[in-house]
């Protein structure tokens, strides 16, 4: 899949750092460097663009304030040196958020996560042409102790993992099954729920409030692990919490 990009940053070491980066990267394909946002917004007014690389702190606007003004946003990973403006990248739907100095090994985890979530929309819009809607309600079985348990995904809160053991916690009962977390990640819908912790998976309807390390369902306070922040950027992108 090939990435077009625009790279947006005040400091000329910063933009040729970020162009010789991507030149290195195959499927990136640099079409503009912009010294400014003004200068960023008349061009993305005119080219359809896939990927900006937005530096924050920059003279006249900032790239916070380019991203609240644009309509029709390309996916963003911003590039700073401050990073009081992490939370906020989470609420305008960024796709990562590098702090300068920025390694290549860094910069290449977010461009995978960029073609990821491109990858996603591509899926999504494919399965919307091809498949006519399901007015019946997903479901799983899971088995507790002897028996089946037919559970409802709109009845699911949120999923525990401890070993070899899960605990499906709904809005009637706690089921607990011999599994593996990972097993019943699979049998899930990445749209419906979503992985937050090596020991959670919650359903993304029920979440009431996201922070920086913790989800909020109903009483319950979740952890949000550093290695999962990108199941959290897929939320904001899929769903309007």
């Amino acid at each position: 899949m090939s990435i077009s990009c625009v790279i947006v940053d005040d400091e000329p070491l910063a933009r040729s750092l970020l162009k010789d980066y991507v030149s290195k990267v195959p499927s990136l394909k640099l079409l503009e460097m912009c010294s400014n946002p003004v200068a960023a917004m008349e061009y993305l007014k005119q080219n359809q663009v896939d990927l900006l690389f937005l530096d924050i702190q920059m003279p006249e606007i900032t790239g916070v304030s380019l991203l609240k003004i644009l309509k029709n946003k390309p996916l963003v990973v911003f590039t700073t040196a401050y990073s009081e403006y992490a939370l906020e990248s989470y609420e305008l739907d960024v796709v990562d958020y590098l702090l300068k100095p920025i390694t290549f090994q860094r910069f290449l985890q977010a461009v995978e996560r960029v073609s990821t979530r491109l990858q996603s929309k591509v899926t999504d819009t494919q399965e919307k042409t091809q498949q006519p809607p399901s007015t019946q309600q997903p479901f799983i079985f899971v088995k507790d102790g002897t028996k089946l348990i037919k559970v409802r995904w709109d009845d699911i809160l949120y999923i525990e993992g401890l070993k070899d053991y899960v605990t499906i916690h709904t809005k009637q009962q706690k089921i607990v099954s011999l599994q593996r977390l990972k097993a019943i990640e699979a049998k899930l819908s990445p749209q419906e729920f979503v992985r937050v912790h090596k020991s959670f998976i919650v359903a993304v309807k029920k979440i009431e409030s996201i922070s920086r390390n913790r989800i909020k369902i109903g009483e319950t306070i979740i952890p949000v692990s550093d290695n999962f922040h990108e199941n959290v950027y897929n939320i904001i992108e899929k769903k309007q919490l």
